[in-house]
């Protein structure tokens, strides 16, 4: 595999990967209503191939295979592949590959579609890795993807961390701007930047505002602590972790509800158009 996001993939297969294959059918429950947002943009049916940009555990591949569509999904950490690879054990409407889209020779033009729920905000060299997604486009070929707003307008993900900042001296520093991470794309004239800059045309960046949640209150207080900087800020301070529990279910105790606990994401659902 490519050595241009070598940091990614050692987080992806040593650190995240892992702990997000264990963890794959909440954070599944919590996403899929912002894929299904972002693939809604895309024309999918019998006939028409399809490719998954960080396709993690395959929920996303396998639902655009729903459509009829031939799926291809990609993805550089291998916890998360095997788990698709067993969802998907005996198809052959859906295919996995291990690599980085950045850098991977995808033949040209074999796309009619490339998607992404989540999977990004990452590359070291975002232009570089979406001219190289676009190659594999068929002309006219469409690409539609969701990515996270800032973290002040997503309490899916700053409510939890809020309430355990009460507990630590110092907080983490927040990441630079536009560094590759969850809030990479935050900025949508940085991301209308970006897909011109790769041969994109056709540019929107459209906000989507939606309550969602990964299940019952011990399922999401469970997420939290685990995934993301709440989970880093516990294995630092220790000594802190049960009262940082104690404060995150408060906090998470008003926004269960039948469905579960909701809490509100705001993202960007962004579509570009290959040039014909």
């Amino acid at each position: 595999m490519s050595e241009a996001n070598a940091q990614q993939v050692a987080y992806w297969n040593e650190s995240a990967g892992p702990t997000w294959a264990e963890l794959q059918a909440p954070l599944d429950r919590q996403l899929a209503p912002l894929g299904r947002r972002a693939m809604s943009e895309l024309d999918l049916g019998p006939g028409r191939r399809v490719l998954d940009i960080g396709c993690g555990a395959g929920e996303t591949t396998l639902s655009l295979a729903q459509t009829g569509a031939e799926a291809v999904g990609v993805d550089i950490s291998r916890p998360l592949l095997e788990i698709a690879r067993r969802r998907s054990k005996g198809r052959t409407d859906v295919t996995f590959l291990e690599a980085d889209a950045q850098t991977h020779p995808f033949p040209p033009g074999a796309f009619d579609a490339v998607f992404s729920r989540f999977g990004v905000m990452f590359f070291a060299d975002p232009a570089a890795a979406f001219a190289n997604i676009r190659q594999a486009l068929k002309p006219g070929g469409r690409l539609a993807f969701v990515c996270w707003r800032t973290p002040a307008e997503n309490p899916i993900m700053s409510l939890p961390m809020q309430a355990a900042l009460a507990h630590v001296d110092a907080p983490p520093a927040p990441p630079e701007p536009g560094a590759p991470g969850p809030f990479a794309f935050a900025d949508p004239e940085r991301v209308r930047a970006i897909l011109a800059a790769a041969g994109f045309k056709d540019v929107t960046v459209t906000p989507h505002d939606e309550a969602i949640g990964p299940g019952d209150l011990e399922t999401t207080l469970a997420l939290a602590l685990r995934v993301g900087p709440l989970g880093a800020l516990l294995r630092e301070n220790p000594e802190k972790r049960d009262a940082v529990i104690a404060s995150v279910r408060a906090a998470l105790a008003p926004y269960d509800g039948p469905d579960g606990v909701k809490l509100g994401s705001a993202t960007w659902i962004v579509t570009a158009v290959s040039p014909a």
